[in-house]
C-alpha cells in the first residue's frame, strides 16, 4: 500500500494500481483491519485517473467498514474524499453534504490540520453554487482555523477564495485587499502556483477598471509562471483572462483563438460557460451573428445541464448568481439585434426558476418559451407590467401594456443600485418624510425607472412590477413624481409585484376556492422575551380583523395554542385568508430557515418557510403583519427568497409581507382598513393601497413611508 501511495505520487498510475491490487489481495487475507486504508488510497489514485465512478465505489467501501469497525479517522478520511469525488463530477449539493458529515468526524476525531481544508473545500462548493454568503465565511473560517494552527501558505488560498467572493458581490475595494494579501504573501513564501492566481485575480481587477496594460502585466507573469510549472488548468485559466484583455483590445482574432483554446481544453463547466459566453460576445461585434447566438445557446445548455444536476432546492436557489452574468451578455447581444421580445424570453428563462418548479410549470422554461404572449398577461390582470433587468454596462426596461411592448434603455446596474439602496435607506432606515423634502434621489429614481414607460401608464391603473438586483429593496410607491406637482407615485397607480411572467401567465385557480374564510394565528406566548418582546398591539389587530367575518368563517389561534404545529393542525389549505400577527425573522445565509415565532411548544417555536413550503396551499391572500416578511435574502433570477417566497410556492395567489420592521400601532390601523375592504369585495391590491392611503393622508406620523411602505403585495399562480 505504502509503495502504490508512493508510485501515485511519483506519477507512475500502471504501477501505483497494480501495489494497491495486491495489496487489496493481502490485506483481505492477512489484515482485513488494513481494508478501508486500501480503499481509500485506491480512491485518491482513481481520483487522480479521473475515474470518479470507481473512486465513489473505492470509498463507498472504505466509508461502510469504517463504520462497521466503529473506526472514526478512517470515516473522517472517506467522508472527506467523497465529497472530493462529488466535487470532480461538479455535483457540489451533493459535496456539501458529504463535507457537513466529514467536518463533523473531524472536529470530534480527526487531526484538525485537515479542517482548514474542509472548510475550505465546502466553501469552494457554495462559491460554485452562487452562494457567496455561506462560500465567504467558510472561506473566513478556513483562514482563521489556517492561522490559528500556523499553516500559512494555506491562509493564500483563503484569501485568494475570499476575494472571489468579494469580486462576485461588487465588492472591488474588498477583492483587491484579498488579493493584494494573497501576493505578498505568495511572493514572501515562494508559493508559484498561489502568486499566479492572485495575479490573474488582479487582471480582473484591472479589466474592470479599464487599465488594460496593467491587465496585461499582471497576466504574463501568471502565465511565465504557469508555463515553468507546467500547470495546465492554471494555464487555461490565464488564456481565459489573456482573451479577455486582447477582447479589450479589439484584437478579435487572438482573442477569438484564445477562447477556443480555452473551450477545448477544460472539462470545468463554470470555465466552459463563461469562455462560450464571451466567445459569443466576440463574435457579435466581429459582426457574425448566427454564430454567436449558437454559441449564446451553447452556453446556456451547459449552465442548464448543470442546474439540472442539482438535487437540493436551497442550493438550487442560488445557482444562477454566478451565471447570470453570461444570461446578461445574451440578453445585450439580443437587444442589439432588435430582437426585444427574445431578450425578454432570456431575461425569463433566468427568472424564479425554483418557484416554477414548485408550483409545476417549469415545462415552460425552454427557448422559445411556450405561450409567451406578454400583452395577454397585461390584458388579463387589467395592467401595465413594468419588467427590469440590470447590466453592468446598461439596463433595461420592458413596459407591456395589453396592446403593445416597448424596450426602454437604463444606466448601469451600478448606478441604479447606488440610488436604490441610498433611497431605501432614507425611508426604511432614517424615516424621512420624502415628500416633504422632496428628496432628489426619490425624484431621480422615479425619472429612471418609470418616467420612461409612463405613457403607457392610465391614472390610476394597475401596476405590476418585476424587479431585479437592488430594486427587491425598493418599494416603487414611494418613488417621487415630479409634475404636475410633486407627490408619491401611490397617489397615481396601484402597484403589484410578481416574480416572472410565465409565474403570472400560469395564474389560474382551476379547482373550487377554498371552502372557510380565514385562520388567524398570532399573539403568541414569547418564548424569549429579550429578543422578541410581545406585541402590545397585536390582541387588539387580530379582534379587528376577526370581526369582520362572521364567527363560522373564522378559526383564531392565540397565546399558548399558537404554535408551529396549530398552523399545520388547523389544515390551512381550506381558508381563504391566512394571517400572522407576530414577529418574524429574515434568514440571509439560509433564507429557507426564515420563520414566524410563535409560541414554544417543546424545543419548537418557529414556523420555518421550509416547512412552509412543504404543505400546499390556496389561500386567495396570505398577510404576514410581522417583521421581515419579505426581507429575506435576493438571489439573481429568484428574486428575494424568504417567508414571502414560501407562501408563494406552497400555492398562495397573493401574498402581502413586509420589507422592513413594522411598526405595532401603524400596522393595526392599515390591517383594520385592509379587511374591511376586502370582506366588501375590493380586490387585495386595492384593499391595500386604500388601507396606505389613510396613512398617507392623515396628519399623523403614519403619514411617512416607513409606517406604512414595508408593505407589499406579490402575485404568485
Amino acid at each position: 500500500m505504502t509503495r502504490g501511495l508512493a508510485n501515485e505520487y511519483g506519477c507512475s498510475p500502471p504501477e501505483a494500481d497494480a501495489d494497491l491490487a495486491e495489496a487489496e489481495r493481502l490485506a483481505s487475507s492477512f489484515q482485513p483491519n488494513l481494508l478501508g486504508e486500501v480503499y481509500v488510497s485506491r480512491g485518491t489514485l482513481e481520483i487522480q485517473e479521473q475515474k470518479y465512478a470507481e473512486a465513489e465505489k473505492s470509498l463507498r467501501r472504505a466509508l461502510s467498514l469504517s463504520r462497521d469497525r466503529g473506526d472514526r479517522p478512517l470515516e473522517s478520511t472517506a467522508l472527506a474524499n467523497l465529497a472530493l469525488v462529488a466535487t470532480k463530477e461538479e455535483h457540489y449539493d451533493e459535496a456539501i453534504e458529504w463535507n457537513q458529515s466529514a467536518l463533523m468526524k473531524y472536529r470530534e476525531f480527526g487531526p484538525q490540520s485537515t479542517l482548514p481544508k474542509l472548510l475550505g473545500n465546502m466553501g469552494w462548493n457554495y462559491f460554485q453554487m452562487g452562494d457567496y454568503v455561506n462560500a465567504l465565511d467558510l472561506y473566513e473560517q478556513a483562514r482563521s482555523e489556517s492561522v490559528k494552527l500556523g499553516i500559512t501558505g494555506d491562509s493564500i488560498i483563503w484569501l485568494i477564495d475570499i476575494g472571489d467572493c468579494y469580486f462576485q458581490t461588487h465588492d472591488l475595494a474588498g477583492a483587491e485587499a484579498s488579493w493584494r494579501a494573497s501576493l505578498d504573501l505568495a511572493q514572501k513564501l515562494d508559493k508559484k502556483d498561489l502568486l499566479a492566481q492572485s495575479l490573474n485575480n488582479l487582471s480582473q481587477l484591472d479589466l474592470s477598471a479599464g487599465h488594460l496594460d496593467q491587465a496585461a502585466r499582471h497576466n504574463s507573469q501568471a502565465l511565465s509562471i504557469e508555463k515553468a510549472a507546467d500547470d495546465a488548468p492554471g494555464m487555461l485559466y490565464s488564456q481565459l483572462i489573456a482573451a479577455r484583455i486582447e477582447a479589450a483590445r479589439k484584437n478579435f482574432a487572438e482573442a477569438e483563438q484564445l477562447y477556443e483554446s480555452v473551450i477545448q481544453g477544460t472539462k470545468e463547466s463554470s470555465v466552459r460557460w463563461e469562455a462560450e459566453s464571451r466567445l459569443a460576445e466576440l463574435l457579435a461585434q466581429s459582426g457574425r451573428s448566427r454564430q454567436a447566438e449558437q454559441l449564446f445557446r451553447k452556453s446556456i445548455d451547459t449552465i442548464e445541464g448543470l442546474r439540472s444536476s442539482i438535487t437540493h432546492e436551497d442550493f438550487r436557489l442560488s445557482f444562477l448568481s454566478s451565471p447570470i452574468q453570461f444570461f446578461s451578455s445574451y440578453i445585450d447581444f439580443l437587444v442589439s439585434q432588435n430582437r426585444p421580445n427574445d431578450a425578454l424570453q432570456v431575461v425569463e428563462l433566468s427568472r424564479c426558476r425554483t418557484l416554477a418548479e414548485g408550483l409545476g410549470i417549469s415545462q415552460k422554461f425552454s427557448l422559445p418559451i411556450e405561450g409567451f404572449e406578454p400583452s395577454q398577461t397585461a390584458a388579463r390582470y387589467h395592467a401595465v407590467i413594468l419588467t427590469y433587468w440590470l447590466g453592468t454596462e446598461r439596463s433595461y426596461l420592458w413596459a407591456i401594456s395589453p396592446k403593445r411592448t416597448e424596450l426602454f434603455i437604463l444606466p448601469s446596474a451600478a448606478e441604479i443600485r447606488r440610488l436604490a439602496q441610498s433611497y431605501r435607506k432614507t425611508v426604511a432606515v432614517d424615516s424621512v418624510d420624502v415628500l416633504a423634502t422632496q428628496n432628489p434621489v426619490g425624484l431621480k429614481l422615479f425619472e429612471i425607472l418609470v418616467a420612461p414607460a409612463q405613457k403607457f401608464i392610465e391614472p390610476q391603473s394597475r401596476v405590476i412590477i418585476l424587479a431585479d438586483d437592488a430594486l427587491y429593496g425598493l418599494n416603487f410607491e414611494t418613488l417621487l413624481v415630479g409634475r404636475p406637482t410633486p407627490h408619491l407615485w401611490i397617489e397615481d397607480v396601484v402597484i403589484d409585484y410578481a416574480n416572472s411572467f410565465v409565474v403570472l401567465s400560469a395564474s389560474t385557480r382551476a379547482s373550487a376556492p377554498p371552502s372557510r374564510k380565514i385562520l388567524i394565528e398570532g399573539n403568541p406566548v414569547s418564548p424569549d422575551p429579550a429578543h422578541y418582546p410581545d406585541l402590545p398591539q397585536a390582541p387588539a389587530e387580530i379582534k379587528r380583523i376577526v370581526g369582520h367575518f362572521a364567527p363560522a368563517e373564522r378559526v383564531a389561534i392565540e397565546r399558548q395554542q399558537a404554535t408551529p404545529a396549530a398552523y399545520f393542525d388547523s389544515r390551512p389549505e381550506q381558508f381563504r385568508f391566512i394571517h400572522f400577527d407576530a414577529h418574524g425573522i429574515a434568514s440571509v445565509v439560509t433564507p429557507l430557515d426564515s420563520a414566524v415565532i410563535l409560541t414554544r411548544q417543546g424545543d419548537s417555536f418557529k414556523l420555518y418557510a421550509r416547512d412552509i413550503v412543504a404543505h400546499p396551499i390556496r389561500a386567495e391572500m396570505v398577510t404576514i403583519s410581522a417583521c421581515n416578511g419579505n426581507d429575506g435574502r435576493t438571489y439573481s433570477g429568484e428574486g428575494l427568497v424568504g417567508l414571502n417566497w414560501a407562501f408563494l410556492r406552497a400555492g398562495a395567489r397573493q401574498v402581502i409581507s413586509a420589507l422592513w420592521e413594522v411598526d405595532d400601532n401603524s400596522t393595526l390601523e392599515l390591517m383594520d382598513h385592509l379587511y374591511a375592504k376586502v370582506t366588501k369585495g375590493a380586490p387585495a391590491d386595492e384593499a391595500l393601497r386604500d388601507a396606505k392611503l389613510a396613512l398617507l393622508h392623515s396628519t399623523s406620523v403614519y403619514r411617512k413611508p416607513f409606517f406604512w411602505a414595508p408593505f407589499e403585495l406579490y402575485r404568485g399562480i
